[in-house]
């Protein structure tokens, strides 16, 4: 079984004076993962590293920011791998101390600094997600939008052309019983797009 997290928890560990300041949170994809990681270089422009790993199924990443290759993002990455965590992003910032830590030195600690991080942290099962796309008359997208919101879905895209197409990922066991309440409520007007995927 797959993890995410529930919130976003930060571990500091200190290594012949470098400090490594690591965070693990849950993100949605890529994109989202490298927002984090600008802000983080915003909050820390002294640092000398800002170094990543996103598990996150065909959109993983494992980034060593000019650490030597494979001595920080890989590192990470198996830690999450290791704990079968999805959609979950860590990224450590390290001020340099003055002092060398060689690579073995480093990927032991980017991998403690994660590790440490995640023994704070709250797990829980990643559900099983659907994405609907579908597009329906001006007058309903108030419908629409209240439909969808009852339904708890996320990552609710809305955009308007001769109709109003609308994009929003709902969990995998209620995607029938949404799209008949969606097809009721339109009087099954509603135009499906095959865009539907299944992500776990």
């Amino acid at each position: 079984m797959q993890y995410t997290l529930k919130a976003a928890v930060c571990a500091e560990i200190v290594i012949k004076k470098s400090r490594f300041l690591a965070r693990v949170e849950p993100v949605e994809n890529r994109a989202a993962a490298q927002q984090v990681v600008a802000g983080l270089w915003q909050q820390h422009p002294e640092a000398r590293h800002v170094c990543w790993a996103l598990m996150a199924g065909g959109q993983s990443a494992a980034v060593d920011d000019g650490e030597p290759s494979g001595t920080a993002g890989r590192p990470m990455l198996e830690v999450l791998r290791h704990q079968h965590l999805h959609n979950v992003l860590a990224t450590v910032v390290r001020y340099f101390g003055g002092v060398k830590l060689g690579a073995g030195g480093l990927v032991r600690a980017y991998t403690d600094a994660v590790a440490q991080a995640l023994l704070q942290a709250e797990k829980m099962p990643v559900q099983a997600t659907a994405v609907l796309a579908f597009s329906v008359a001006y007058a309903q997208e108030g419908l629409m939008r209240q439909l969808l919101q009852q339904f708890q879905a996320r990552q609710v895209q809305i955009d308007h052309g001769a109709a109003v197409r609308v994009q929003a990922t709902v969990l995998l066991q209620e995607q029938a019983a949404v799209m008949q309440r969606i097809n009721d409520a339109t009087q099954g007007t509603a135009q499906w797009h095959d865009e539907e995927q299944t992500t776990i």
